[in-house]
């Protein structure tokens, strides 16, 4: 199997959707989505910008290379009544099945990142861009000291080397690598912009609950687990995060904790 599929279909990354609801509807609401627009949600997992998205009156589909996340995102549309959302499997690295120049939005919120091979990822993305129309992405920014690139840092310290030739996602988070993927991908740098913003996980219950969430359902964070085992090491993985989450907590009696990640327009 394609590593980066069982990845993703390893746990049920819609246990961890559920934190980022909130923060999905909003940025979904500042896209300018209009009704009509067709949009292509990239990485989509079960539909946490998708769904809103298509509240919006936008004809959407969401791509994702994980099967469980594909079903799940569907059952949601037809539970939600939302005729103008439909999911199905792809790789953002060759979109294969997808027409040239068919989406006025492609939407690609920590998803696409993760794909292998950035340049292919990007050129895609270009390709099935209408002229005049936008790529929005959303990427988490290595060493960051906020949530996110704070747990694939620890986790990172408990795993194996990744395989040679591998490129980390988080170099989807330097606006630079950015630039320098669109560029080959034939967009003029002057199209192309980038600025922080704020992502925020909310859990209805304590830190340790939600780490216990990564450590159950979250693919990256599951292997971390199963590597520090092997060395009898993961309570020591379990306090290392709980601290991190604890740390970053701002909820009162729950849990809320921003997460900066790095939001790229492109204009075709």
């Amino acid at each position: 199997m394609n590593p980066n599929k069982a990845l993703w279909e390893k746990g049920d990354f819609a246990r961890m959707a559920v934190t980022m609801r909130d923060s999905g509807a909003a940025l979904a609401a500042d896209l300018g989505v209009t009704e009509g627009m067709r949009v292509l949600d990239l990485g989509c997992g079960d539909g946490t910008t998708a769904v809103p998205e298509a509240q919006l009156g936008a004809d959407v589909l969401g791509v994702d290379i994980a099967e469980n996340l594909v079903a799940a995102g569907n059952a949601r549309a037809q539970e939600l009544g939302l005729d103008n959302l439909r999911f199905q499997e792809g790789d953002a690295s060759h979109l294969d099945e997808l027409d040239d120049a068919s989406f006025d939005l492609v939407v690609s919120i920590f998803g696409a990142m993760f794909a292998p091979k950035p340049f292919d990822v990007a050129k895609e993305m270009v390709r099935v861009t209408k002229p005049g129309g936008r790529i929005v992405m959303g990427n988490w920014i290595p060493n960051d000291p906020t949530l996110v690139a704070q747990i694939l840092t620890i986790s990172a310290s408990y795993s194996p080397p990744p395989p040679e030739g591998f490129v980390s996602p988080m170099t989807w988070g330097v606006e630079d690598n950015v630039v320098e993927r669109f560029t080959a991908a034939g967009v003029p740098e002057e199209n192309i912009a980038a600025e922080r913003a704020t992502y925020t996980f909310n859990y209805d219950g304590q830190p340790a609950g939600l780490v216990a969430e990564f450590e159950n359902y979250y693919g990256p964070t599951m292997n971390a687990f199963e590597a520090a085992a092997a060395d009898g090491r993961q309570d020591e993985l379990r306090s290392e995060l709980q601290a991190l989450f604890e740390e970053q907590n701002q909820g009162n009696g729950t849990t809320s904790i921003p997460a900066t990640f790095l939001r790229v327009t492109v204009r075709r």
